[in-house]
Order: structure tokens, then sequence, then C-alpha cells
């Protein structure tokens, strides 16, 4: 049903794919599947660890692209300072530069917005792989408990 030769093919997406089509299997089917499932936890963790190493190297690519833009924009003002301060410049010259660097200011508090929005949505996705790692591993968990307490005698209500 999820188009592999073995579980040794089992990608990522087809662990989500098959976490749905859990509560349609039966018990037992769910038991087999799950003693036949090689190294889950290592396959959930190595997930996660993918997507973390993916936002680290986002995070540190993001970090320097920040750092260019805030010196970028810092130069800039300190040019802009720097022609504010000459004596020899009209009343619209100086109203020209302010203006000039109010744009500066505006376009760098953007970019810090920007960036707290991209920060955000990163970490969302982190801990969106990591609670599906987590709940995929409370599936497997869940049906190998339930199956175990089915054939267990002490599993069962009957006195």
């Amino acid at each position: 049903m999820l188009g592999i030769q073995s579980w040794r093919n089992l990608s990522k997406d087809k662990v989500i794919k098959f976490a749905a089509m859990m509560p349609d299997m039966g018990n037992e089917v769910r038991l087999k599947i799950v003693e036949q499932f090689p190294a889950f936890k290592d396959l959930a963790k190595n997930s996660v660890d993918s997507v973390k190493q993916a936002y680290e190297a986002t995070l540190s690519a993001n970090e320097k692209s920040q750092d260019h833009f805030h010196r970028a924009s810092q130069q800039h003002r300190d040019t802009l300072k720097d022609d504010l301060s000459r004596d020899d410049l009209s009343w619209e010259q100086r109203q020209f530069l302010h203006e000039r660097f109010q744009q500066n200011v505006g376009q760098e508090f953007q970019k810090d917005s920007e960036n707290k929005q991209f920060l955000e949505r990163g970490l969302r996705t982190v801990a969106v792989s990591a609670g599906a790692a987590i709940a995929l591993g409370a599936v497997f968990v869940g049906a190998r408990i339930m199956g175990e307490t089915k054939d267990s005698p002490e599993g069962s209500l009957e006195a």
C-alpha cells in the first residue's frame, strides 16, 4: 500500500502516510508491522535531526545575511550623518538627508520584523517535526501495547 519493496525503503513521508493508515488496520496486523518495523526510534530521531540540522544551517546563513544588512545600513547612516554635519547645506538638502536617514531606519526596522517572522516559522517547523516524530512513536508504542494487552490473559477484564 505504501509502494515500497521493504521496510528499509521507508522514507520520512511514507512514515506519515503509514501512521495515518494504522487506525484502519486490525490489531494483529498492526502488531506484526510494529514487530517488523526496523529501528523506528532511529528513523524518528534521524528525521528530527535532519530538520534540526537544516534549521541550524538556515539560521547560520540568516545570521550572516542579517549582519551584512545591518552593517550596510549603519555605514549608510554614518555617511548621512557626515553629510548632515556639513555647514554648506541648504535647508532642502538637510531635509532630504533627514528623510533618507528615516528611510534607512525604517528599512532596518522592517528587515528586523521580517527576520523575527522567519525565525518563528522555522522554529514552528522544527517543533512540528519533533511533535510528528513523538506522535508516530506513540502510535507504534500504542499499537504494541494494545496487541500485547489483547494477547495476554492479565489484560482481560473478565474475572
